[in-house]
Parts: structure tokens; sequence; C-alpha cells
């Protein structure tokens, strides 16, 4: 409860979160048939880049903020539904505004798609309603994120995406991630579900993912950035996501876009990016 994204807007961990999740919303896009999209943590859905909170780290800068300069065309045509994410909600809110993941849903959604935001915090709940219940596709739900995971699938439409992104506030958050994650999908097989994770712990993480590829009864890929060396527990070097079901070209694209990221986010002269895959093989 007392962990609030405003101060970690637009980092390093949002460009990659957000430029995943843009993507995969645009693979779902290609098909005529409505989707939902689950949003298990969604946090306020804008924020502010001047405000106290994210100009009191200023993680924006070496994040959002280093992404101003035009990537190489064929890295461009990949940021193209993140950036236009963005500028839809600079449109709307100003030009300091930034999306968390709700926004970034919500400019997907088409007609007859859905949005479920899930938020905890009753301040950041109540934020939210005032933003997106005025909007037929979209609904605000006020309980736990790892309980609606299990509760909200599988949806309707059986065809979406799952986002799942906690806060990590206690230990054992990354093995957390993994059971909760093998249980959802042994649930909903066929649903699309991207899980974010903060490398520190970097032994946690790869014994997570080895948990994870002996439980998934589904393909997925594992996606690293990394933008300092993953050697001190105590500095967040990077961020990662498993993809479970991911679109077909997604690891063909994340290999083009994760390299160029890592090269323009590095906070010194190390960067890194892993993509790999994950359970079942072809």
């Amino acid at each position: 409860m007392n962990y609030r994204h405003a101060f970690h807007a637009g980092n390093h961990a949002d460009v990659l979160k957000h430029l995943v999740l843009a993507r995969v919303l645009a693979h779902l896009c290609l098909k005529d048939k409505p989707f939902r999209a689950l949003d298990a943590f969604a946090g306020l859905g804008v924020y502010d880049l001047t405000a106290d909170e994210a100009s009191r780290t200023g993680e924006w800068r070496d994040g959002w903020g280093r992404m101003g300069e035009p990537f190489a065309p064929e890295i461009e045509a990949l940021l193209a539904p993140y950036r236009e994410a963005v500028a839809a909600v600079q449109a709307r809110y100003g030009a300091t505004a930034y999306p968390g993941s709700p926004a970034v849903i919500r400019e997907a959604l088409r007609p007859g798609d859905k949005g479920v935001f899930v938020e905890l915090h009753p301040e950041d709940a109540a934020t939210l309603r005032e933003r997106y219940e005025c909007d037929g596709r979209t609904k605000v739900l006020s309980f736990d994120g790892w309980t609606a995971v299990n509760a909200q699938i599988p949806p309707p439409e059986r065809r979406g995406l799952v986002l799942i992104d906690p806060p990590y506030e206690v230990p054992g958050e990354i093995e957390r991630l993994g059971t909760h994650l093998a249980r959802a999908v042994a649930k909903w097989p066929t649903g699309l579900f991207l899980a974010w994770y903060p490398i520190k712990d970097a032994a946690a993480i790869d014994r997570m993912v080895r948990d994870l590829d002996a439980a998934l009864p589904r393909p997925a890929l594992r996606l690293d950035l990394l933008i300092d060396r993953p050697d001190d527990p105590t500095r967040l070097c990077g961020s990662g996501l498993i993809v479970v079901n991911p679109p077909w070209r997604l690891a063909e694209e994340a290999l083009l876009f994760l390299p160029a990221l890592a090269q323009r986010l590095a906070r010194g002269e190390f960067g890194g990016f892993r993509c790999d895959p994950i359970g079942p093989r072809d």
C-alpha cells in the first residue's frame, strides 16, 4: 500500500514495459475479434513528470527523457504504437504527461474491446474511476491484483491479455510472480500474459525462469533490458517481462528494439538485453 508509481513514472523500466505492451496490443488489433485487457496493478493511469514525486527522483530523465532522438527507421516503426499512446495522452493531459499502463491500454481499445483496471490503493483507484469510468469500454475494480488475476480470467471474449506488474514491496515477490503466472496460464491456456519484474536479484529471477520453463504448458519469451551491470543487488540495473503466448513476430521484433534501447538507455558504458524462449518449443 505504500508504493506509489508516481516516483518512477517514465523511467527505463516503464519504457520497456509500455513499449512491449503497446506492441502486443497492436498485434491483438490485427484481428477483428474483440479482446479484453486486464491490468492487475493499474496505478494512476497518467502521471505528470513535473509533479513533486517525479521531480524528486528524476528517473524519467534517463528513461522517456532519452527517447526524443529518433532511432533507425526500422526501430521507429516498432516504437510507433508506444509513441502514439504517449502523444495521445499528452494531447489530452498536457506536454508533461506520461501514460501508465491503463492509458496505453485505453488508447489501443476499439469499439467492442474492453479494459479492466484493478487498483488496491484507495486514492489511486478513485483517480482511475474519475479518468476511465466515463468510457464504456473500461471499468475499474478496487481489490487485490493477485486475486484479480485469478478471478477475472478467462474473460467472456476468450481473447486478450493480462498485465501483471506488482510493486515488489515484500520479499519473495519474484517467486510469487512465477507461481501465480503458472497458475493463471493453466486456467487460461490461450491467454496472452505479460509479467513484469525488476532486475536486482538476478539469481532469484533465473530460478523463477527455470521453474516456469518446466511448468508452463504454453510457449513464452523472457525479455530483459539491462541498463547497468547486474552485480549490485541494491540498485535497479534493469527490468524484464515474461510474455506467455507471445505474438508470432514479437521475438523477431524484440531482437531489433532491445539492443537499441540498451544502447540508448545505458547508465554508463554497459547496456545489455536477453530474448530467450521459455516453456514448450516447437
